[in-house]
């Protein structure tokens, strides 16, 4: 093969010598580069009338609009309207693109549920472009949203922005296509327009897809020759264009840095790459029918536990069939299955035996969150024996029904009246007796929060803000109380008290000792 495709390349490279040579001889004018320019007779210059009259004693300047060429038109990008996010459409306008971008790159992986939810929520606003280069931004955050595994988002803002109008634009396509196995847009893209593509190995790999495996091997022969391609690239595109060549050779081993390409490549060489210690983008691959149940309850539970996987669809991998096993995993499917099926029979006794040991599980699990939004609702309305009162109401406490638990479940309430107080919004009668709950209680007081995000958010600034909280409240979620006091005290300044009550009542549920 490799021999092959040197030939092929270097007599590419002859037959363009000769004719080279062959045109050094040549003694006839050259044809123009638009034939039928020859054809039309040269016509003298135009000359102005000396006599011309002035069209006006005196004329003033009009005012000229600057912008730079080096991106795309800055434009209105997100999915989530303002009438449903309740953000401000000027949620980015007077804040810097390169400063949000900025931003974005450098906070941490958020692990509260809610701060997710919110992250989520200004990433998909519909909102007017930020200042400066706008693109920039948007990039920023199409690559948080990559980053949480969040892919289908990630490319519907992509498209918005405009794949075909910036190189950088268009390698995050490719990428997100490529782990979301829906590679044919992005593939027509590099194939019409090469200069986009990533790299020659993208254009080889598309240019094979679209079935052209001629000029693939082509392609991959002159790029072995000018080195455009890596020593990993042409192992496997070695293999991709001709694989009968190397039918019974040793697996090639795994890369060592993440590629999308290469992870799709290995795939379609019968060398799968298992995703569980790449980034959690690569774990939408394991969704798809073709990886084995085990694989895709992985995925959907790394993808769920960042908010990227709704929970209907974690429930429906858990549902799909009975587990053959037990023990990690396992354990999780069979409780859910066990507690759905008490759910639906109304049984006071089989919900009693099976739910707090799912919701313990689901806990360990870091997936509370997926857990009580499936089943908050139904314990709400289901008769529950006095026995798992408490647990019920934690479920309810970690949704988005908060408010309703307390009265469904007073005897509870009662037993843990500082979450209740929180649910209400009220915690200033309520005895704080750890680290923790002083610090809540703070965030609920007046004069708590920054009062310098205040005023960034009074600057129509209110997105950066809210961003700069959110790394906040990550740091007060680990442990630095002076740090959660002032995340609660600003969400609640800037109007976001439905999220700081759910960020106060996730801590205290999952960290009942502090």
């Amino acid at each position: 093969m490799q021999t092959k495709l040197f030939c092929q390349a270097v007599l590419i490279a002859a037959t363009c010598a000769s004719t080279t040579l062959a045109g050094n001889t040549v003694t006839e004018r050259p044809l123009s580069a638009i034939d039928w320019l020859d054809s039309i007779p040269h016509s003298a210059p135009i000359q102005l009338a000396p006599d011309e009259p002035e069209v006006s004693n005196g004329a003033t300047l009009p005012g000229v609009t600057v912008t730079t060429l080096d991106g795309p038109t800055a434009q209105i990008i997100g999915l989530v309207p303002s009438t449903v996010s309740g953000l401000p459409t000027n949620l980015w306008a007077k804040s810097d693109a390169a400063m949000l971008a900025q931003t974005l790159a450098n906070m941490p992986t958020l692990t509260l549920p809610a701060a997710q939810a919110t992250l989520f929520t200004l990433l998909l606003a519909v909102a007017d472009p930020a200042s400066g280069k706008a693109y920039e931004f948007d990039m920023a955050r199409v690559d948080a949203l990559v980053k949480a595994g969040a892919l289908d988002p990630a490319l519907a803002l992509i498209k918005q922005i405009g794949p075909s109008k910036n190189p950088a634009i268009a390698q995050r396509f490719a990428d997100a296509s490529l782990l979301n196995e829906t590679e044919t847009a992005s593939c027509a893209l590099i194939n019409a327009t090469p200069f986009l593509a990533p790299d020659f190995a993208y254009r080889i790999f598309c240019t094979a897809r679209s079935g052209d495996w001629n000029t693939a091997a082509l392609l991959f022969g002159i790029a072995r020759i000018l080195g455009t391609v890596t020593p990993n690239q042409a192992a496997v595109l070695e293999r991709f264009l001709d694989p009968d060549l190397f039918e019974g050779d040793a697996p090639l081993p795994r890369p060592s840095t993440p590629s999308p390409l290469l992870f799709r490549m290995h795939e379609a060489l019968g060398q799968p790459i298992t995703t569980r210690s790449w980034p959690l983008a690569y774990a939408n691959a394991d969704l798809r029918d073709i990886a084995g149940w085990k694989t895709q309850i992985e995925a959907a539970e790394r993808l769920a536990q960042s908010g990227a996987l709704p929970a209907n669809r974690l429930l429906g991998i858990y549902s799909q069939r009975s587990p053959a096993a037990s023990g990690g995993i396992w354990d999780h499917v069979t409780a859910i299955q066990r507690f759905e099926t008490a759910l639906n029979t109304r049984s006071a006794a089989a919900i009693a035996k099976t739910m707090s040991t799912a919701w313990s599980l689901m806990q360990a699990a870091n997936l509370s969150a997926p857990f009580a939004t499936l089943f908050a609702e139904r314990v709400l309305k289901t008769e529950l024996p006095p026995q798992i009162h408490d647990d019920a109401l934690d479920i309810i406490l970690y949704s988005s029904l908060y408010k309703s638990g307390a009265a469904i479940f007073p005897d509870a309430a009662d037993r843990h009246p500082f979450r209740t107080a929180v649910a209400l919004g009220d915690v200033s009668a309520i005895n704080a007796d750890s680290p923790l709950k002083i610090a809540i209680q703070r965030g609920f007081s007046s004069g708590s929060a920054d009062p310098t995000l205040l005023q960034q958010a009074k600057n129509s600034e209110l997105g950066h803000a809210l961003l700069n909280t959110l790394t906040m409240l990550q740091s007060g979620s680990e442990g630095d109380m002076g740090q959660l006091s002032t995340a609660l005290g600003t969400f609640r300044a800037l109007g976001l008290e439905d999220m700081a009550r759910r960020a106060a009542l996730q801590i205290l549920i999952e960290t009942p000792s502090r």
